[in-house]
């Protein structure tokens, strides 16, 4: 399972982490040595919620970007469909 979103494809992204010593010159320092480099990955916030797709409430993954934006129709609770 891939943690990617179902409607943007935003996924998992590959980096660098820097590991510095030192002191900046422009704080009094000799300046910053670098000590090390490592892969690192920034992954996105994935949530799995429920979802109108098709007119049917379907599981989907989707990025909290597309959450907050509205991208989504969230199905209604059934307890609140009054008869």
């Amino acid at each position: 399972m891939a943690r990617v979103c179902d409607y943007c494809g935003k996924g998992t992204v590959s980096g660098g982490s820097i590991a510095r010593r030192g002191l900046p010159k422009k704080k009094g320092g000799v300046g910053l040595n670098i000590t090390g480099r490592s892969k690192r990955k920034f992954k996105p916030n994935i949530q799995r919620v429920r979802a109108l797709v098709d007119g049917q409430t379907r599981r989907v993954k989707v990025c909290t970007r597309c959450l907050k934006s509205g991208v989504i129709q969230k199905p209604v609770a059934q307890a609140q469909i009054v008869r």
